[in-house]
């Protein structure tokens, strides 16, 4: 597979991967929801195996960096009913077709866009930590997209605390995924490799995050990254609906 890909489309992915670190290593989350679509869109068999290696890339670094404001207690009832809701991504993985993921892929990005845009007021309580840690699990397994259930009941805390707990939260749950999918049959080395390639373009969008921090006001930010997400949403809901 790795061969079938041109340096163009090899290209389009890794503007999109970078894209998705630039924001990411800015806000916390926003890999998965740039470049999940695009990735989807050129390479739909190696989807989405592919972009969960490439998500282990930035929580590494980021708790590299520090550890401190980890929320220790929220991922102690975030991370158990990953477990189960993973289970159930993985199994939606080897049941639907290509053409279904990508709807649900889309559908799960317009969903997290409309979410974010809205900023519901969700308590942080053991409740809700639960159900976004099962909530996350499915939609992290079926399409790489695990951070907004999470994300969202921590918009209100300091952006330290948002990113280093994702970032603990990302590990254990990416793992999780490629272990389930893994056992599914539902990963090959052609993923491995491509995840290889394109690797540096995910750490370079990473590196430039701290000039956007420092430069760029948190409320032009975030519009412009919702605008990116719904759009390549629509495009791979589009793309989905014609080849059902």
């Amino acid at each position: 597979m790795i061969l079938e890909v041109s340096w163009g489309v090899w290209l389009l992915m890794g503007l999109a991967l970078a894209v998705g670190a630039l924001v990411q290593g800015t806000v916390g989350l926003g890999l998965g929801l740039v470049a999940a679509p695009v990735l989807t869109l050129l390479a739909p068999d190696l989807m989405p195996g592919l972009i969960l290696f490439l998500t282990l890339l930035l929580p590494v670094i980021t708790l590299a960096e520090g550890r401190s404001a980890v929320d220790v207690r929220g991922l102690l009832w975030a991370l158990p009913p990953r477990i189960p809701g993973t289970v159930l991504g993985a199994w939606l993985v080897v049941q639907l077709d290509q053409a279904t993921l990508g709807l649900a892929i889309g559908a799960m990005v317009l969903l997290a866009v409309l979410a974010s845009a809205v900023a519901l007021p969700l308590p942080l309580r053991r409740e809700t930590l639960v159900a976004a840690g099962f909530v996350s699990g499915v939609t992290g397994t079926v399409s790489s997209i695990g951070g907004p259930p999470l994300a969202l009941l921590y918009q209100r805390q300091p952006l330290e605390v948002i990113r280093q707990t994702l970032a603990v939260y990302f590990v254990a749950g990416a793992l999780l995924s490629l272990g389930a999918l893994g056992i599914g049959g539902e990963l090959g080395w052609g993923q491995v490799g491509l995840a290889a390639l394109l690797a540096p373009f995910v750490v370079g969008g990473f590196l430039l995050a701290p000039l956007l921090r420092r430069r760029v006001p948190p409320h032009r930010v975030r519009p412009a990254v919702l605008v990116v997400c719904g759009c390549s949403a629509v495009v791979l809901l589009v793309r989905s609906l014609l080849t059902w």
